[in-house]
């Protein structure tokens, strides 16, 4: 009698433990968007190009995001790369531009990155420029 008492009373607390915790749920939840920034072209080839000429680059964007896009910052992978970019918002539907002026000084072929940060993507978005220099004596080609 006493034996089935304590077995009992064991079985009575453990029901109890368990129904004492509440069961928990973990939820993960993985968000993944897409860029609402698209860009026209993300490499531009100016082909060939005349030594101490600067040579814009147009890079084209559009919104197609749902809220505005802010330009925070846009670098050139080099002193040999000026840049500037649209200062205001760009609203969703509508289009802006990033432009990278390269300083034509070193004859040959060249490679050079822009790097454009916003409010909308987590990494910097590189674009690339490229193309040749040539002398004046060598002559431009288009």
């Amino acid at each position: 009698m006493k034996m089935i008492k304590i077995s009992m009373l064991a079985l009575t607390l453990s029901l109890m433990s368990f129904s004492a915790v509440a069961p928990v749920k973990v939820l993960i939840s993985k968000t993944i968007t897409a860029s609402s920034i698209v860009w026209k072209s993300e490499t531009i080839d100016v082909g060939t190009i005349p030594q101490n000429t600067p040579k814009p680059i147009v890079f084209e964007f559009k919104n197609t995001g749902k809220t505005a896009v802010i330009i925070t910052n846009v670098q050139g992978s080099c002193g040999c790369t000026a840049t500037d970019y649209i200062k205001t918002p760009v609203a969703p539907g509508k289009s802006g531009t990033v432009t990278a002026t390269y300083n034509a000084v070193n004859p040959g072929t060249f490679t050079k990155t822009v790097s454009v940060t916003t409010n909308v993507e987590t990494a910097p978005k590189v674009l690339t420029i490229k193309g040749t220099v040539v002398t004046a004596s060598a002559g431009v080609k288009s």
